[in-house]
């Protein structure tokens, strides 16, 4: 069953590393601010940074979760970023199945009581 959604979201961050991106899924994934992470290849990124154009080879993280969430995850990345200026940024998931989606609500329901 298919469900249209409006608090779900998938959140998006660049790493300068693995080993960057590695911590930032883990923290975020243990900490359940995200029910679920993934590491994409590494990427080459083109960007202005400092009045210069610049290009590097990053890691895209993918993460799901809910726009309740999404600053406490935003906080967490923050924390173990390299980067002064990280890229985080979040896209709403339009609809997506039913099951799924309440999996990502229970997965990172803020704990009973904070």
């Amino acid at each position: 069953m298919i469900q249209n959604t409006s608090d779900c979201i998938e959140v998006r961050v660049t790493a300068s590393s693995r080993d960057e991106a590695d911590r930032i899924c883990s923290a975020v994934v243990e900490r359940r601010l995200a029910a679920g992470a993934q590491i994409v290849a590494p990427i080459e990124s083109t960007y202005w940074w400092a009045g210069e154009v610049q290009r590097s080879g990053e890691w895209l993280l993918l993460m799901t979760t809910t726009m309740e969430r999404f600053e406490d995850l935003a906080r967490c990345v923050r924390e173990l970023h390299s980067y002064e200026v990280p890229q985080i940024i979040a896209s709403a998931l339009v609809a997506g199945t039913a099951d799924y989606l309440e999996w990502i609500r229970r997965e990172t329901a803020p704990p009973s009581g904070g």
